[in-house]
This record gives structure tokens, sequence and C-alpha cells, in this order.
């Protein structure tokens, strides 16, 4: 049976996946996979703010902020709606580049509710697109919803993630 066109690594707290993402993305890039799509970078906290976030689009290599500044006493979700956007049109200009693979950075809590990238998955695999993602633990049950299965669930290890990506390629 092919592998399927989506497939997740799945990942605990414990897990570092913004540096298994990165290292995946620099590997098959050295093997001459056109990659698109969009990676995330933790930045290092300054003073009193949370650390920040960085989207990298992995077509053109630009970086851009995820995150919003809201002030120290603020509870609300720093996720950025501009760079998400930004993130979207990322993914949908390598979907028309019809590169090999997009990989986006997760699968998260606004993937699971329903928003985020989550369309634009969606959209690339239906393109025909392979993709790569992301997905904690605790979100098993929306990549289940939205998946259909378990098929294409990966451990966050770098041999893995690169064996599904060959199995892919071949077919």
């Amino acid at each position: 049976m092919p592998n399927p066109p989506i497939a997740a690594i799945t990942y605990g707290a414990d897990d570092d996946i913004e540096a298994l993402l990165e290292r995946v993305a620099r590997t098959l890039v050295a093997r001459g996979v056109r990659l698109g799509g969009v990676i995330q970078h933790a930045l290092p906290a300054q003073g009193d703010a949370a650390c920040g976030m960085q989207l990298e689009n992995l077509e053109t290599g630009e970086r851009f902020g995820l995150s919003q500044a809201l002030g120290s006493g603020s509870v609300a979700c720093r996720l950025d709606p501009d760079a998400l956007a930004r993130g979207a049109v990322a993914i949908r200009e390598a979907v028309e580049h019809r590169v090999d693979l997009v990989i986006i950075n997760k699968f998260g809590a606004q993937e699971a509710a329903g928003s985020g990238l989550r369309d634009d998955m969606a959209q690339a695999v239906a393109a025909g697109v392979p993709v790569l993602t992301a997905i904690a633990e605790r979100f098993l049950a929306d990549w289940r919803a939205f998946s259909g299965d378990d098929e294409g669930l990966l451990p966050a290890q770098l041999d893995r993630v690169l064996a599904w990506w060959d199995s892919e390629a071949a077919t």
C-alpha cells in the first residue's frame, strides 16, 4: 500500500520538534529535494518578554516574526495573524510552483480548532503535493479527525522521517 501524501511527526514535551524539522529540511535540500512551506524557529527571550517565534519560508529562505509583543501582563495568544497569513501564502506559492514536498511547522491549537494553516495543508494534499507536519501528542484526536487515520504518523526520529520521504519519493 502506498504511503499517504500527508505525514505528521508526533512529539511530546521533551522533543525539540523545531530542531528536528530544521534537520529534516536541511538534509532533504542537500539531497536536491525542492521544498516549500514553513518551519518555526524560537528566538531567545529578551528582558521580561517571553521568547518570540519566527517562521522561515523554505522556498525563499525569508524569515518573519510569528509572535506579537503584547506586553508583560498579557495572557492573550501571541500568534500574529499577519504572520500566519504570510505562512499560508508561502504554502500556496509552493504548491503553485509544484515543489517536491511541503513542510508545515505544525498542526497545533489553531489547526485543531479548524483554522491556522489547516486549509492550506488540505489544499496541498488535494493538489497532489506531499505534506509533512508535526503534531503534539495532545492534538492526536484532532489530527485523526482531519487526516482520517494513523497511517501517516511518524516518530520524532530523523531516520524514520527520512525513510518516509524516501518511500514517498519512490512512488
